[in-house]
């Protein structure tokens, strides 16, 4: 592996799938469907990772070498943890569950943005889907300035269905949504919580926003009809803080 995160060639990228390395996304020249290649795609799906075709000429620009032999994967730079490892610290710090969930985000650096302020509100974890959205590239890392070393991401098939399992946890579930039933500062933010911001483009997935158990808005007084989802969820982050600091 480079220093951009890539493991490049077939059986490089067959070992790292046998050996449970953690897999963002594995790139295969377009054409190419040889029988080594069948079987890492066979791998890739059932481990969930996600497998796209690209022009040769992309996968060459992505290549740090000429022996990718038409496939090259773009591994994670940091370990995933679990659902139970977030509870734990919680638990530890003997705090109410303070999660953050994230729906589809796909840029890095608000990945990384939202990842720097839950460590610094001491939220004990965050959460991302499998499909569609960033995972820990060097990117992530580097926007987070640091935060990616201290602050737990678990990666999960389905956010709906984690949803239904922090409720069973006695978890609330508060989705930022522009249709939100009240403005976020007027509604009680304490106990064991989590959050849910959307992608950066069409916020929420429906499902998703039916299971949450509140749907909280930031007041909007200008022309601009959103903000950044790493802006909304720092805003809504802090006055999780705000509200438990004033518990105290």
């Amino acid at each position: 592996m480079d220093n951009t995160g890539y493991i490049e060639g077939r059986n490089p990228v067959m070992e790292a799938l046998k050996a449970g390395r953690d897999i963002e996304k594995i790139f295969i020249e377009e054409g190419n469907k040889s029988g080594s290649i069948i079987k890492i795609k066979q791998i890739a799906k059932d481990r969930g990772i996600v497998t796209q075709y690209v022009h040769k000429n992309k996968l060459q620009s992505m290549a740090d070498t000429q022996s990718h032999q038409g496939v090259i994967a773009l591994v994670s730079s940091h370990s995933y943890k679990n659902l139970e490892d977030i509870l734990k610290i919680a638990k530890e710090r003997e705090e109410d569950p303070f999660i953050i969930i994230l729906d589809e985000i796909k840029d890095p650096h608000n990945l990384g943005s939202i990842m720097r302020t839950a460590e610094c509100v001491g939220a004990h974890g965050i959460i991302i889907p499998k499909r569609r959205s960033v995972g820990l590239t060097a990117t992530v890392g580097k926007t987070s300035a640091g935060a990616i070393e201290y602050m737990p991401v678990v990666k999960v098939p389905n956010i709906a269905s984690i949803i239904d399992v922090l409720k069973e946890k006695g978890i609330w579930i508060y989705g930022a949504d522009m249709s939100g039933e009240e403005n976020y500062y007027n509604t009680n933010l304490t106990g064991p919580i989590g959050v849910v911001i959307g992608s950066e483009g069409s916020g929420m997935s429906r499902l998703v926003k039916e299971k949450c158990d509140v749907l909280v808005r930031i007041p909007m007084k200008g022309n601009v009809s959103s903000l950044n989802a790493s802006v909304a969820g720092s805003i809504i982050m802090y006055d999780v803080l705000r509200q438990r600091g004033m518990k105290k």
